[in-house]
């Protein structure tokens, strides 16, 4: 029994190649939509939420640093590289309950740990944090 190029097991492999290819891209763009509609149903919630100044203690704080690398190969090889730094800081409220919350730089850098004062958020937006005097 001799291989042909032209056999059954080529043709699957050709008839099963786009089906993979079309699947991916059926993933790919219905993560991006599912990360749209949530982003979206996020933001609505927090419009919807009052706004709250409450009691609070900064417990912790933290950085997420995510990296981007660009490659050019033109006449020569190029490499870009470029990060964004993103600030967290966890507050707990009188009830015990704790909320992380993006901050700004600004205001990351003069949270310390252990502060006590009027946090205000709205939803899960972070709104500003008056320290005690």
């Amino acid at each position: 029994m001799e291989f042909s190029p032209h056999g059954s097991g080529f043709d699957m492999m050709f008839s099963i190649v786009p089906v993979i290819v079309v699947l991916g891209f059926m993933l790919v763009f219905g993560i991006i939509i599912f990360r749209i509609i949530q982003g979206s149903v996020a933001w609505n919630k927090n419009n919807q939420s009052p706004i709250l100044t409450v009691s609070a203690t900064v417990i912790a704080k933290r950085i997420a640093v995510s990296k981007y690398h660009h490659h050019h190969h033109d006449n020569m090889s190029i490499h870009h590289h470029s990060s964004s730094t993103t600030y967290f800081a966890t507050f707990e409220v009188e009830s015990g309950d704790r909320m992380e919350l993006k901050v700004p730089d600004k205001e990351y850098g003069m949270l310390v740990e252990g502060d006590i004062g009027k946090l205000t958020f709205q939803g899960t937006r972070y709104k500003g944090f008056e320290r005690n005097r």
